[in-house]
């Protein structure tokens, strides 16, 4: 006994000739001394009656009832009359407790004003010094729940661990000043040092890693996991951060998830934020309604809201712009203003700064877009070189890719409208449908690539490629004051122009004409492939037609012979037909003419017969000589 009294002597001189503090070398050598009973006789040396151990001066002198109780140190468990099953050793401690159950106290002053509570621990200095009837507290750690009076189920390990605690509840701090501030915030969960330390009234928050949440003071529900996170959060509500400093500005802002080293570092008053990825959203200040996942995601947007940017730099230059949504690597990486973008791939959109309104999807998609608004590019670098063209819309890897300030084009196919640089208007649908068009407008170019600098065109197909066209609802419709359209060897269609202004060297066909006078008409039927129903067809046979008059007919890409003129055919039947007309008349004349010579003769004819016949009548006188 007397080796184990100089030993803990012996330690508490040499403790108190270190260089510390005055008030922590005599916190320590009043410890010390308090543990000295333990080694020594005192006035209460066995085990009392009801299986009580006292070991020290005034130590339970006061017991009535209670059983099962030690103590040890001068005046532990002094007043205690009917406790029991409780523990204390060191000085004073558990020395104001009369009916308490159940409490372990260790260390100068634990437990000291304890009275009727039961169920705690305290390990430490002055740990849970004030408590009187809180129940069920842990304390460990010199000051641990010093303040508590009433508060229950509070777990506080570490140096002044919530030692301001005085009514609050189920609150559980470890590590030095972790929730050191707390008086009547309940259910908080504080991890590291510093941990929650300035928090008063704010409950149901969870710290974890050293200056976590420390500055909140009545914010409530927030979650904070990593050094430094959350740390200057006041009164905002709801905010979970994971990673160093992460949301560590924030002082109002509330609802806010931030996951990721710096990730939401600046934000202040900025709610329902998301942010995921190492330094994501970083400079956010009172944004709201943003979602990120990448790193440095949202990095510079300090006012924007309800952006979602999903990717590594997604929308990092992003500063007030609000209702874009970027997914992929560096997507809308250049936007700072431009609204209601979205972008899907890898540098899609990279470089819009202020447009708005644009939609791209495909790896370069719209990716030097700047001030541009109201685009459509779906596929890989589709509006590539798109600076300030608006209403465009393309589909397809390369349609548009050229263009730079035309308006209002439409491409859908691989590398539809490819070349159009400034062009407005264009419609073109195919692979490479309309791609020789540049600056030309007004085209519509499908399945034809069209032709450089050309405006007001309709293309459709490609020579050489397709051999039929079949449009529905065509036959059959009468259409009133309108035109015939036939198609040239190229494949163009048209009307046949008459008027003059499109003729020159203009004459009579005279007698040009004549060689369909040796035409044979013929009766005919197509060939099934071409007509199922075998229709009896009127017509002539090209071959035939060719040999009277070449230029009768129409050929193919090959020269061979394919059609007939008949429009051709017409006028010279026409020419025909005026020519007999003309002849028929002149017969007229002259036959008119030749009944009045006929009349005429025979008028005289009946006079000379009338004159004839008279003259017979006469009697005839007989000359007597």
């Amino acid at each position: 006994m007397s080796v184990l009294f100089s030993t803990a002597f012996s330690f508490a001189i040499s403790m108190t000739l270190r260089p510390r503090s005055p008030s922590s070398a005599l916190a320590l050598a009043l410890a010390c001394f308090a543990l000295l009973p333990c080694a020594r006789a005192t006035d209460l040396e066995s085990v009392v009656t009801g299986n009580n151990t006292a070991d020290g001066s005034g130590v339970l002198v006061s017991r009535t009832t209670g059983i099962s109780n030690t103590g040890i140190g001068f005046q532990a468990l002094n007043r205690d009359t009917t406790g029991s099953n409780n523990t204390a050793c060191g000085f004073e401690a558990l020395i104001s407790n009369t009916s308490g159950n159940s409490n372990t106290a260790t260390g100068l002053n634990a437990l000291q004003k304890n009275t009727t509570a039961s169920s705690n621990t305290a390990n430490g200095f002055d740990a849970l010094f004030s408590n009187t009837i809180g129940g069920s507290n842990t304390a460990t750690g010199a000051n641990a729940l010093f303040s508590n009076s009433t508060g229950s189920s509070n777990t506080a390990v570490g140096v002044n661990a919530l030692s301001r605690n005085t009514t609050a509840n189920d609150n559980t701090a470890m590590g030095r000043e972790a929730l050191s501030s707390n008086t009547t915030g309940q259910a908080n969960t504080a991890v590291g040092r510093d941990a929650l330390a300035d928090n008063t009234t704010g409950g149901a928050n969870t710290a974890t890693g050293d200056g976590a949440l420390s500055s909140n003071t009545t914010g409530n529900n927030n979650t904070a996991s990593g050094a430094f996170t959350l740390s200057r959060n006041t009164t905002g509500n709801e905010n979970t951060a994971t990673g160093v400093q992460a949301l560590d500005s924030n002082t109002t802002g509330s609802f806010n998830t931030a996951m990721g080293r710096s990730a939401l570092l600046l934000n202040t008053e900025g709610g329902h934020n998301t942010a995921v990825g190492n330094s994501a959203m970083v400079h956010n200040s009172t944004g709201s309604n943003n979602t990120t996942t990448g790193d440095s995601a949202l990095f510079a947007n300090t006012t924007g809201g309800d952006n979602t940017a999903t990717g590594r730099f997604a929308l990092f230059s992003n500063t007030t712009g609000s209702f874009n949504t970027a997914t992929g690597s560096r997507a809308l990486n250049d936007n700072t203003e431009g609204i209601s973008n979205t972008a899907t791939g890898e540098e899609a959109l990279t470089g819009n700064t202020t447009g708005n309104d644009n939609t791209a999807t495909g790896v370069a998609a719209l990716t030097r877009n700047t001030t541009g608004g109201d685009n459509t590019a779906t596929g890989f670098d589709t509006l590539g070189f798109n600076t300030t063209g608006v209403e465009n819309t393309a589909t397809g890897r390369d349609a548009l890719v050229n263009n730079t300030t035309g308006n209002d084009n439409t491409a859908s196919g691989f590398q539809a409208l490819s070349a159009n640089t400034t062009g407005a208007n264009n419609i073109a649908l195919g692979s490479k449908a309309g791609s020789n068009l540049t600056t030309g407008n007004n085209n519509i170019d499908i399945g034809a690539v069209g032709a450089a600098g050309e405006s007001n065109k309709i293309r459709i197909g490609t020579g050489g490629t397709q051999n039929g066209a079949f449009i529905a609802g065509i036959s059959g419709v009468m259409v009133a004051n309108g035109v015939g359209v036939i198609v040239n060897s190229n494949g163009k269609l048209g009307t046949v122009v008459s008027s003059a202004r499109f003729k020159e060297a203009i004459k009579p066909m005279d007698k040009a004409s004549e060689a369909i006078l040796a035409l044979k008409p013929v009766t005919f039927r197509y060939k099934e492939e071409l007509d199922p129903d075998k229709i009896p067809q009127f017509g002539l046979i090209a071959e035939e037609v060719e040999k009277v008059n070449p230029d009768l007919v129409v050929r193919d890409e090959d020269g061979k012979v394919n059609s007939v003129r008949y429009e051709a055919v017409n006028a010279m039947l026409l020419n025909e037909f005026l020519k007999a007309h003309r002849k028929l008349q002149e017969q007229e004349t002259t036959i008119e003419r030749q009944q009045k010579e006929i009349e005429a003769l025979t008028a005289g004819l009946q006079k000379v017969t009338a004159r004839v016949e008279a003259g017979n009548s006469i009697p005839r006188v007989v000359s007597g000589n």
